[in-house]
């Protein structure tokens, strides 16, 4: 039998050899598996586009209050900032001077019914005389003269005295013309107040209407173009003359959740800003909206239409490129470049670049990059339960 010689060196690299191997075999058992991620399809809904817009509230009215008559105010008869309904006393001027007016007028068509009632006492005698050829033609008429003078001055008085009850008892007393909030008083008692028609009367108080509420807001000539040919096929748009629902939602909210419809729209496109004034209206029973508040408003842009949307969270960026990963029938992420639309809540509306059929990631997709492999699992499918270990035979 032949004699081996083994020298250091084979030894050494038997050594490494055997090494190599362990380490082949250990990279193969400890490869990672395939990520698992959710997967679903695209889900199909009727969408409408909706164009976003800031704009302010406005009061439907807006009354400065102010006197008719001069005067020295005596009562204020509301609390500041208080809702007030129409027909509401407010204010009160002193009315000691117009009721002595009241009597005065009063007085003189007393005095005046008098001198008729003598004139046409006067003029009955004159035509007695007349046809007795007692007195002259000149003078009967000059009694049916002074007859028809004393009936002027007798409807001039009534009316002085129309005047006079209508300054004491209406202008004396200030009433809210409309309802809504009256904000606070700028007179006090006991001051005097200038009324009449001039340029310089008194302003005493503001009201504004609250239920309902204008809202106001502008948009550019492009998608006031669009509104109107939309509207001229019949569409429910934001058009001149078409009442569309729109929504609204205040500075602190997140979702559009107030409802109103459009009811104006400017007929002029401002030069300057090349935008156009629209305006809608709201329900205001709660008094929540409050005019000069900033809103953001919702008009739809687009007639309803079926669309496919996926969670807005499966949605990757490639630079200014958006895509999803789709799993294809061997469960392999492939990129999908597709077209975003609006916001529907927690879904995005993809516009073009999916399939109803196609099976979108939508969880996990931090896991996962294109090209590889994936263990994909229906939502809301119950997760695989864990291989049970086989029993060792010895």
């Amino acid at each position: 039998m032949p004699l081996t010689i083994r020298t250091p060196y084979t030894a050494a690299w038997l050594i490494l050899a055997v090494a190599l191997a362990g380490c082949s075999d250990s990279q193969n058992a400890a490869a990672p598996p395939p990520p698992a991620v959710t997967i679903a399809k695209p889900v199909k809904r009727t969408i409408v586009d909706q164009d976003e817009y800031v704009g302010r509230f406005v009061a439907v009215d807006s009354v400065e209050i102010r006197a008719r008559l001069s005067g020295y105010l005596s009562r204020i008869r509301f609390q500041d900032g208080q809702i007030v309904n129409q027909g509401d006393l407010l204010f009160t001027i002193d009315r000691r001077p117009f009721q002595i007016a009241l009597d005065q007028a009063r007085a003189n068509l007393e005095l005046a019914r008098a001198n008729l009632a003598f004139a046409e006492s006067d003029l009955a005698r004159g035509q007695e005389l007349l046809r007795n050829k007692t007195i002259t033609e000149q003078t009967f008429e000059q009694r049916t003269q002074t007859k028809r003078v004393a009936e002027a001055s007798v409807n001039a008085q009534e009316a002085l005295v129309r005047s006079a009850e209508l300054d004491l008892n209406e202008f004396t007393e200030l009433r809210a013309p409309v309802a809504g909030r009256i904000g606070d008083r700028r007179v006090s008692v006991g001051n005097l107040v200038t009324g009449g028609a001039s340029g310089n009367t008194t302003l005493l108080a503001t009201i504004v209407s609250i239920d309902p509420i204008r809202f106001e807001f502008t948009f550019d000539e492009a998608a006031y173009l669009r509104y109107e040919r939309f509207a001229k096929d019949g569409k429910d748009l934001a058009s001149r003359g078409v009442s569309a629902p729109v929504k609204i939602k205040l500075i602190d909210e997140r979702d559009f959740t107030h409802e109103g419809f459009m009811d104006f729209v400017d007929n002029v496109i401002d030069r300057s800003t090349g935008t156009i004034r629209g305006r809608a209206r709201f329900a205001n029973a709660d008094g929540l909206f409050t005019p000069g508040m900033f809103a953001n408003i919702q008009v739809p842009s687009s007639p309803p239409y079926e669309a496919l949307l996926v969670p807005d969270v499966a949605i990757a960026s490639e630079q200014a490129r958006k895509y999803v990963l789709v799993v294809d029938a061997e469960n392999v992420a492939r990129p999908k470049y597709v077209t975003l639309g609006d916001l529907a809540g927690d879904l995005r509306v993809i516009k073009h670049g999916l399939s109803p059929d196609d099976r979108v990631v939508v969880n996990g997709i931090a896991r996962v990059r294109p090209g590889l492999k994936v263990a994909p699992q229906e939502e809301g499918a119950p997760p695989p339960s864990p291989a049970k270990p086989q029993a060792s035979v010895d």
